[in-house]
């Protein structure tokens, strides 16, 4: 069976195995999460639960929302997640999901928004390289330069490398391994680093292509 959660990361640490050998790794507060909607087949189209993690209050949300926790008569959570799973006949509305839903040797995938860097120029988002510092170049030894249009075909071609925002985007590390779960405090350590900043929201699933 495929397992979901939402979790937020805290930080990076390195733990030490029964060989004495050192792991770097990144931790998780997963979950608790609550089922807050259970989308079937019939009704939907799909099979799919809706997680709820982080405790809100009714003036952080919109009514919409208010009104969509109190169908489900579970508290008000301020992340909301769907995973799409092959079975999820053992989970209803208003059940825990909680860091023990994963096993130390699991592979999973985990994705988070990376960290936001605001407008970059050409050299840190596409790695270019910047002009010599010699006679003629001017203050201009990390601008992108011509682009070489000329009157053909007399516009830059989709997909060029150009200045603009960098980060802030969905990233997901693929095949992590589980290397430790602490159920008691709600806590997974997988090996490596995983996307975003700290205390930042992740999603912690199966991994569909497991290496």
């Amino acid at each position: 069976m495929q397992k979901g959660i939402i979790g937020k990361k805290i930080g990076m640490t390195q733990i030490f195995t029964e060989t004495g050998k050192v792991v770097p790794v990144s931790v998780i507060e997963a979950g608790p999460c609550v089922v807050v909607q259970k989308k079937t087949a019939e009704n939907d189209g799909y099979e799919a639960v809706q997680l709820g993690f982080g405790d809100a209050t009714a003036k952080s949300l919109k009514k919409p929302l208010t009104g969509h926790f109190k169908k489900a008569d579970v508290a008000l959570k301020k992340h909301l997640k769907e995973f799409r799973l092959d079975d999820i006949s053992s989970l209803n509305v208003g059940d825990l999901v909680k860091a023990d839903t994963f096993a130390v040797g699991d592979i999973v995938d985990v994705s988070g928004t990376s960290k936001g860097k605001g407008f970059a120029g050409t050299i840190k988002r596409w790695n270019n390289h910047r002009l010599k510092e010699t006679h003629g170049t001017g203050p201009v030894h990390r601008h992108a330069g011509s682009m070489g249009a000329c009157s053909s075909p007399s516009r830059i071609f989709k997909g060029k490398g150009m200045p603009g925002h960098l980060g802030a985007e969905k990233v997901t590390i693929l095949n992590l391994e589980v290397v430790k779960v602490d159920a008691e405090n709600n806590l997974i350590a997988v090996k490596g680093a995983i996307p975003g900043p700290k205390n930042g929201i992740v999603t912690v699933r199966d991994s569909v292509k497991k290496a």
